[in-house]
């Protein structure tokens, strides 16, 4: 067994770990070297989502250590630079997933003794109110803890800075060098108890002022339906064809939460638009850490929304929706042009939101009242993409006259262009392909309550038009030109799953292909080595290459940020007369991976 690994498994042998964690980590020095060498060859990092792993003892594993030694440090960042406020404030909620509720317990606990004024949900909150509480309560950071739609063995958090997005650079590598100056559990302040200072801990809200006198005493404030309602008021404003949803209030939608905490604020935002024909799947309603239904809660995977679309079918719905654990993303269905029910992708998605918001923002004159002609002070509309989804997005807002930014995966690079452009441009909505989308500025993270609003209201506004949402997607290739988008994920596990990814990751690097399907490459864009630069978002270094063919088509390739896999991502354009499966299977093949 490698010394180091011994090492550091040996630490967790000591007195600052109870007697539960000593015992399981003996058990693993004896009896199983393999597992122990994966719970401690490596710390949890902050990635592209924050922290997460695989619960269980050791470094490399989800649990009250790593969970409170990360916090400890995201606290101390958090002083460096907000110490001079009178009282730093978070918000702190979870997800319905195994621990999640404990864990959030432990890091609102760690703030408090940290001196910190919490805002502690007292139930599970979806991801995209988080965010909005940062703001709404004018916090300086927050923590969502889940596992976003991971398998059930999962956990993990992800923090959030003042603007109600997830940490960037410089600030997620500061706060990993502050949590590795945390080298012993006994360094985290655990509790109040452990600490000098008076807690004036309450569940009765005070005022600003009295917030203000709590600085250095720490305070926990439970909140709850008070800011779903403020969510849910300010959301629904984003709405643009109300009349519509008057008209068809009775359109037939499905919605399941697959276990997670969509279960109230979904159905809550669509009988606030006006909806009246919504079917839940109440076997999908039970918070559930271990998912009992699905195999995989994520919303990508056709098998996760089959008893949706069983109840679809009973119920002869139009629309199926569905948003994962911690409700941030969701998935989709739509009914063809035969009636059978078609999942769609997260690159349709996106594509028909765009077209349909820029489509009723240019109906309604607010394309009108923002210019990008105008004077310097007139803000100007503009819609967000990354750099792996559907350039169909790009050629949208082209159409419109709108300005359309690509940043790199993850929706904290979306939300920092709109953090950027605050004053001075007006977002309009923007997405991802993995399935997130969000409209306007009160939530600075993908969100399914907003996106499942607005699908479903875009299928009354398509109804108005004599149209289906199907309808809809294939005018917009009729118009733009077909495409075909997806991705192929890979997983290695372990430290030499990580080599293997590595190392193919840098043959492609070292040995781009020539061409796509026979479409020559006329481009590689490395963003590790910064060979292609995109100065007015200031894209920063990143593992991912890129290569564009001749026709149009793009191939991606990426390690993940949060799981052991290597992520292909295909963006296929056929010129008229072109077999689009054809084509997309010798894609396939080329880029395949044993």
């Amino acid at each position: 067994m490698n010394e180091v690994i011994m090492k550091e498994a040996s630490k967790w042998l000591g007195e600052g770990y109870d007697e539960q964690t000593r015992k399981e980590v003996k058990r693993l020095m004896e009896s199983d070297p393999k597992e122990l060498e994966d719970a401690f060859y490596r710390t949890l990092e902050f990635g592209t989502g924050g922290l997460r792993g695989i619960m269980g003892v050791g470094s490399n594993r989800m649990n009250k250590y790593t969970v409170g030694m990360a916090t400890q440090g995201f606290a101390n960042y958090l002083k460096k630079c907000f110490g001079y406020l009178k009282q730093i404030k978070v918000a702190i909620t979870h997800d319905c997933r195994n621990n999640s509720e404990y864990f959030s317990k432990i890091v609102a606990e760690i703030f408090e003794a940290n001196g910190f004024y919490v805002y502690l949900t007292n139930e599970l909150k979806p991801t995209p109110e988080l965010s909005y509480a940062i703001r709404y309560y004018g916090c300086q950071g927050g923590v969502m803890v889940t596992a976003s739609h991971n398998p059930k063995i999962y956990n993990g958090y992800k923090a959030y800075w003042e603007d109600g997005a997830q940490v960037i650079a410089p600030h997620d590598k500061n706060i990993i060098a502050e949590v590795n100056k945390i080298t012993s559990v006994t360094q985290v302040k655990w509790n109040k108890a452990e600490r000098a200072e008076s807690s004036c801990y309450g569940s009765a809200q005070l005022s600003n002022a009295q917030i203000a006198e709590c600085k250095g005493a720490g305070c926990i404030e439970m909140v709850g339906e008070e800011l779903d309602e403020a969510y849910l008021k300010d959301i629904s404003t984003l709405l643009v064809s109300p009349e519509s949803v008057k008209r068809h209030h009775d359109l037939g939608i499905v919605y399941t939460p697959l276990h997670g905490c969509g279960v109230k604020i979904v159905p809550a935002a669509l009988a606030r638009m006006g909806f009246t024909n919504v079917h839940l799947v109440k076997e999908q309603c039970v918070n559930s850490g271990d998912f009992p239904t699905v195999e995989s809660p994520n919303p990508e995977e056709p098998t996760a929304l089959k008893m949706a679309l069983d109840l679809a079918e009973k119920t002869a719905a139009e629309v199926v929706i569905a948003s994962d654990p911690d409700a941030d993303r969701c998935g989709m269905a739509v009914r063809d042009s035969a009636g059978k029910l078609v999942l769609l992708t997260g690159n349709q998605m996106n594509s028909i939101l765009t077209y349909y918001m820029l489509t009723r923002w240019k109906e309604t004159g607010k394309l009108d009242a923002v210019d990008n002609t105008g004077p310097q002070n007139t803000p100007f509309p503009y819609v967000i993409k990354t750099i792996v989804t559907s350039n169909l997005i790009s050629d949208i807002a082209d159409y419109f006259g709108v300005k359309c930014y690509n940043v790199l995966t993850g929706f904290k690079n979306i939300a920092e262009v709109i953090h950027c452009n605050e004053g001075k441009g007006t977002f309009v909505c923007g997405g991802e392909e993995s399935f997130g989308f969000a409209a306007g500025e009160y939530v600075r993270d993908k969100d399914s309550p907003i996106t499942c609003s607005l699908i479903c209201e875009c299928a009354a506004w398509c109804k108005d038009n004599n149209l289906t949402l199907w309808d809809l997607l294939q005018n917009i290739y009729k118009k733009f030109g077909q495409r075909k988008d997806w991705l192929r994920s890979y997983t290695f596990p372990g430290m030499e799953g990580k080599k293997k990814i590595d190392a193919m990751v840098e043959n492609y690097r070292v040995n781009p292909p020539q061409d796509i399907a026979g479409s020559p490459v006329v481009e590689v864009r490395d963003y590790l080595n910064n060979d292609y630069y995109a100065p007015e978002i200031h894209l920063a270094k990143s593992n991912v290459l890129q290569y564009i063919a001749e026709d149009g088509t793009i191939v991606s390739l990426r390690p993940s940020g949060t799981e052991p896999k290597i992520k292909f991502y295909f963006n296929l354009r056929c010129k008229e007369g072109e077999d689009l499966q054809q084509k997309a299977e010798a894609v396939d093949r080329q880029f395949a991976v044993e």
